[in-house]
């Protein structure tokens, strides 16, 4: 059996798509792929997506796929190149963000924490921190 080599798509679930939306496309600048009114955005992160639901709709059945879903924040973590965090940082801070929290790792890469408008916890994080082949 061939091992699970990548994460394909995470979820994020928020009450407010319209804040989500403005949020992660003209805060991150992500790619906004697919859009359904009062159900779910769906944004490209380099080769992965990122999939943003109302938890309530992904608890119906009558889809192409089961039910599913959670209810309050979450986290992610996207990466940027090292290097790159200062000019996030001054992004944020010119968008209003409060930046949480922010973190050196012991085996390299550092990471800045702040919450989108619904409340999850979103992570920029440079290369180093897992020590993964990828280079994250």
């Amino acid at each position: 059996m061939e091992p699970i080599a990548h994460l394909v798509e995470a979820s994020l679930y928020v009450e407010d798509l319209e804040r989500a939306e403005t949020f992660y496309r003209e805060v991150l600048g992500l790619e906004l792929v697919d859009k359904e009114p009062g159900r779910h955005l769906f944004f490209r992160v380099g080769e992965s997506m990122l999939l943003i639901f109302r938890p309530e709709a992904t608890l119906r059945e009558g889809r192409s796929v089961p039910p599913h879903g959670a209810q309050g924040p979450g986290h992610v973590a996207l990466g940027v190149p090292e290097g790159a965090l200062e000019a996030w940082r001054e992004r944020l801070q010119q968008h209003g963000i409060e930046i949480e929290r922010e973190k050196t790792w012991p085996r390299g890469g550092r990471s800045l924490y702040f919450r989108d408008p619904n409340g999850n916890s979103i992570e920029l994080i440079t290369p180093g921190c897992w020590g993964l082949p990828s280079g994250w």
